[in-house]
């Protein structure tokens, strides 16, 4: 299962396995885009590394954050542009593309809907029995691979927990 935690800086990924009811952390990690590009640009360096990840990992589905609140419209709008970069990867290597609001990832994942990013990495990191907390973006999307992964009662299939994730 591959979460997407999308940003027009920064984009957060994770992709987590289950088998028998157990979770397993495949690799995670954080696209950061220059703020100085213009955003077709950043859009572009998005679904690239995107692209990377579904190529190396084959996930089964992909879980993308839901727009809840912004700051702005504009914060709204470059949000959803970076969603839609991520929703547009995910159909057209065929995958299933599922979302849940942060309110409900952080539900699943900490038990309450406003959990602190600090509560969500430090859940992840617990469920997920990995060595160190990962970064706030990551976690995220680490945490709505989880949920979704909770609320389906899925196996997510991927080639590999060995491999790194580096995009």
């Amino acid at each position: 299962m591959l979460g997407i935690d999308p940003g027009s800086h920064i984009t957060g990924y994770g992709m987590v396995d289950s088998e028998k009811g157990r979770l397993f952390h495949v690799c995670d990690g954080s696209i950061v885009t220059a703020p100085k590009n213009p955003l077709t640009l950043r859009l572009n360096s998005i679904f690239d590394s995107i692209q990377k990840v579904i190529d190396e990992f084959k996930p089964g589905a992909v879980v993308v954050e839901e727009i809840f609140y912004a700051k702005n419209a504009r914060s709204a709008i470059m949000l959803g542009h970076a969603r839609g970069v991520a929703m547009l990867c995910a159909a057209r290597h065929g995958l299933p593309v599922f979302e849940y609001t942060p309110m409900k990832i952080k539900q699943a994942v900490v038990g309450y809907g406003n959990a602190t990013k600090e509560q969500v990495q430090k859940m992840v990191k617990a469920l997920l029995k990995m060595d160190s907390i990962p970064k706030p973006d990551a976690a995220d999307a680490l945490a709505a691979a989880i949920c979704h992964i909770h609320h389906n009662k899925i196996r997510s299939p991927v080639t590999s927990r060995q491999k790194t994730c580096d995009v």
